[in-house]
């Protein structure tokens, strides 16, 4: 039987060593937090259960193959790994949808692109895209390095306060904040250079 008083780290160890019953215990301990943070991204209870169990899946493969080195961070690695299963969704669904408005006259030209962006809160199956404006768009963020691409996908795609952001990412919030502000600077410039119209006329 597995001591309630053991680590996680000490767990993990057991496990990487063939004792089945130490993953079982690491499951029960952390299933609530791991769960809740998916079910709070996706707003749907078998979405929710469908991404944590892939979230253990790879959990449990990674350990297998000897290639878990986070120590002393077991619970941040397995929040990573949902963190990375849930934008994949998004990704593949499809989620994001983009609206955009002609500039005005005398209009400021320091605009912020996410002025133009609109996020949809219907079901995933409901959501209707701009497919060149979606695509445009994904393609100018995929260029921005991926710490700034992280944050800004966490917080204008899942709706998450900068707090949220920061735990999720092991950063401080000013760093989030700075992250932030530097992918909206760069997407800008990107949407200028390739001369994107993010309008839906």
């Amino acid at each position: 039987m597995i001591s309630t008083t053991l680590n996680d780290e000490q767990l993990v160890e057991l496990y990487i060593k063939g004792n089945e019953d130490a993953f079982a215990v690491l499951l029960k301990n952390h299933k609530r937090k791991v769960y809740g943070y998916i079910y709070k991204m996706v707003k749907d209870s078998e979405l929710a259960e469908d991404i944590f169990q892939d979230t253990f899946v790879k959990v449990i493969h990674t350990l297998k193959e000897g290639k878990y080195n986070e120590e002393g961070k077991f619970l941040p690695w397995v929040m990573r790994i949902a963190h990375n299963l849930i934008i994949d969704h998004f990704r593949k669904s499809n989620r994001m949808k983009f609206i955009g408005r002609k500039k005005r006259a005398g209009e400021d030209d320091d605009f912020d692109v996410f002025d133009f962006v609109k996020i949809e809160e219907k079901n995933i199956q409901d959501c209707i895209i701009e497919e060149q404006i979606h695509s445009d768009v994904r393609k100018l963020i995929d260029y921005l390095p991926d710490e700034q691409k992280e944050v800004l996908v966490m917080r204008h795609y899942q709706d998450m306060s900068f707090k949220d952001i920061a735990e999720t990412t092991g950063v401080s919030i000013n760093t989030a904040l700075g992250r932030m502000r530097y992918a909206l600077i760069n997407l800008r410039k990107l949407v200028e250079d390739h001369d994107i119209s993010l309008t839906v006329n």
